[in-house]
């Protein structure tokens, strides 16, 4: 199978581009060169952001692409209608945050989507971008286009620091502000589940949107705590806290505590989507213990520091304010 990636060194892309070489594919990643490509893949460079920025993608033939770009969907157009003709399948890994705000829990792939261009030039409105992206993926390969419709993605090589920001914490020691209930149900993808799954829909010609996340209460709160306390070794203590005194003391949910949402309209955009579409094509989602443990170990293999990218703020819970809270 030849595989290209657009992308292919951070994240998703990453664990696209090692997974497809694990299976012995022959594995071509385009990107910028700024950061290292997966050891065994051919590289070829531009920035599709800057005029002739594709020149490097106007010879060669694979059986499919990958893309994970998450920027304008013009982008996206460009390089579609550049590999038409010698792309086989096209897959862009897109986000359940096309869907029309707020999505009810338990919607599926039917339920309604915003308004967007593939030709938009726009990447301040997220939703827009994704949604204009899978429709200029379409517009050139039709029923061979693929959207996998990624939910919260944590796992090794994390760079946007919600699974990193709560290992680090908790790796800390001491007593630690839990977002309650403990017993919350959580929905999640380790990127590396998404990239194996994304690997045998493109090896079987799947087309059309997939839900790409786990079953709803895959986990909860409570585990995903647990678990980090385990991975870490840390002697550390959760103090359990009910959500309204945390939203009253004016922490915000998903930035300052990252993974968490109370419960209402964005816990059931995020946490409660239907995803059996994905599970009958062959989606499997490993423990979330073994996620938590080999991100830490991927992390400590940095360092401890993780890698943040550029275009998303840093994340996490403010001690001073964690301390007040726990009354330290």
């Amino acid at each position: 199978m030849r595989l290209l990636i657009l992308g292919g060194t951070e994240f998703v892309g990453r664990a696209v581009a090692e997974d497809a070489l694990g299976r012995g594919w022959d594995v071509t990643v385009f990107h910028r060169g700024r950061h290292a490509a997966p050891e065994g893949a051919v590289v070829r460079h531009g920035d599709r952001t800057e005029p002739g920025g594709l020149a490097a993608l106007e010879s060669g033939e694979w059986d499919a692409v990958v893309d994970t770009w998450s920027g304008a969907p013009s982008a996206v157009a460009a390089a579609a209608r550049l590999l038409d003709g010698r792309v086989g399948h096209h897959t862009y890994v897109s986000s359940r945050s096309v869907y029309t705000y707020p999505a009810l829990a338990g919607l599926d792939e039917d339920g309604p989507v915003v308004a967007a261009s593939p030709e938009d030039d726009d990447v301040t409105d997220y939703a827009r971008a994704k949604r204009g992206g899978e429709l200029a993926a379409e517009t050139v390969f039709g029923d061979r286009a693929l959207f996998a419709r990624a939910g919260l993605i944590i796992g090794p090589y994390e760079n946007v620091g919600r699974l990193p920001w709560w290992l680090t914490r908790i790796a800390r020691g001491g007593p630690f502000l839990a977002p309650g209930p403990r017993d919350l149900p959580l929905q999640y993808i380790d990127v590396r589940d998404l990239a194996a799954w994304t690997l045998d829909a493109a090896a079987s010609g799947l087309g059309g949107a997939y839900n790409l996340v786990s079953p709803p209460g895959h986990t909860t709160m409570g585990d995903l705590l647990a678990a980090c306390a385990a991975a870490t070794g840390a002697d550390a203590e959760p103090r359990w806290t009910d959500p309204q005194v945390i939203l009253d003391a004016g922490v915000e949910p998903w930035s300052d505590l990252p993974i968490w949402l109370p419960s209402g309209e964005l816990y059931d955009t995020m946490h409660q989507g239907d995803v059996s579409r994905a599970l009958a094509t062959g989606l499997r989602c490993r423990p979330v213990a073994d996620t938590v443990a080999d991100t830490w170990a991927w992390l400590r293999a940095l360092g401890g520091e993780a890698p943040q990218r550029p275009d998303r703020p840093e994340l996490g819970l403010d001690p001073e304010v964690e301390a007040e809270l726990l009354g330290l």
